[in-house]
């Protein structure tokens, strides 16, 4: 198998890592990418947040070169995905949702290959799986056969395998599926540390909690299109404002406090209250003290009260029309991977 020169291409000093024009991928009947347009700015975290199935992998691999576009046009920093595939396969790094390590090595093993198919040294390959292996909590079992890895533990190796030659664009599928709590929060912190390292990262995700922590920029898609775009603020603003949530400390003030905070905050309608909890609208946050005045003077009491902003959850019901777990569909999605320039 021919080795692998690291180094051989750079990107271009544009500020654009990803630039995707009307990209349509058909499988059969189904449009399964139906004119995507995607605009991921170099050194950041481009969230692509959607269901099962919205088309989100298949974009991904549209852009690594490994599933050729029908129709529309993709630049990974300058080059075209599908006339200059070689010089984009050099720029990036792909994990998929699936694992694809040999079994009957063990972790060790084939840490030690694909560094070594990358281009590194013995020395160099030894040292960096090491340092891989120590990162993702997998020092202790370093030598076990893999056929004896949990699912958590298959996935760590395969997400540390794809960081070993940090190329300038990494897409990261879905990288924390199946992963238990405290390693998908290690696997956040390496994502933020690619990226303050230089790297930009294009990352898939049907978790929202992972797209509002991780990313600059979010892109929800559903059913092949790219439905909204924006910070996560901008997606959460462009669907309502805030509310303001009061408890009281007696339930016999809750009728009281409702007539204050209409009075205060001009709110007619859309106040609500269920066991000494009341939420109302917050237009103005300006009203905010001249509410809690008025609350003092009407001798009430509060037990708590915060300011809470829409969530991604009620982002993504509201432009889709349903949860972002409730689409699912037949999408074919190919288990993949490749790093740096191999494919």
């Amino acid at each position: 198998m021919e080795q692998i020169q690291r180094n051989i291409t750079k990107p271009n000093n544009g500020d654009w890592a990803v630039e995707a024009h009307g990209l349509v991928k058909t499988f059969g009947d189904n449009r399964a990418v139906d004119g995507v347009n995607l605009n991921v700015r170099a050194g950041t975290i481009y969230g692509v947040l959607g269901p099962n199935g919205a088309g989100k992998t298949t974009t991904i691999r549209m852009l690594a070169t490994l599933l050729r576009p029908d129709t529309g046009s993709a630049r990974i920093f300058g080059h075209d995905v599908v006339k200059e595939s070689q010089i984009v396969r050099q720029l990036i790094g792909v994990t998929g949702q699936y694992a694809s390590v040999d079994e009957s090595l063990s972790a060790t093993e084939n840490l030690i290959i694909f560094s070594r198919l990358l281009g590194l040294s013995r020395t160099e390959a030894r040292k960096k799986s090491a340092d891989l292996l120590e990162e993702f909590g997998l020092s202790e079992a370093a030598k076990r056969p893999l056929k004896n890895f949990s699912g958590g533990m298959r996935r760590r190796l395969d997400l540390a395998a794809s960081l070993i030659a940090q190329p300038p664009l990494i897409f990261l599928d879905e990288p924390t599926t199946g992963l238990d709590p405290r390693t998908r929060s290690q696997m956040w912190d390496t994502i933020r540390r690619l990226v303050n390292t230089g790297s930009t990262v294009l990352l898939t995700t049907q978790y929202l909690d992972e797209a509002d922590q991780l990313a600059d920029r979010i892109a929800v898609i559903d059913r092949g299109r790219v439905v909204a775009e924006g910070t996560v603020d901008e997606l959460k603003e462009s669907i309502g404002t805030s509310s303001l949530q009061l408890r009281v400390q007696h339930p016999q003030d809750i009728e009281k406090t409702r007539l204050t905070i209409e009075q205060v905050l001009k709110v007619q309608s859309n106040v609500t209250s269920e066991a000494g909890k009341i939420t109302a609208p917050m237009v103005d946050a300006d009203r905010v003290t001249d509410l809690l005045i008025a609350l003092r003077a009407e001798g009430i009491h509060l037990a708590e009260m915060s300011v809470q902003k829409p969530t991604l959850d009620e982002v993504f019901l509201t432009i889709t029309g349903h949860g972002v777990k409730d689409d699912e569909s037949n999408t074919p999605v190919n288990s993949y991977k490749m790093e740096g320039a191999r494919a």
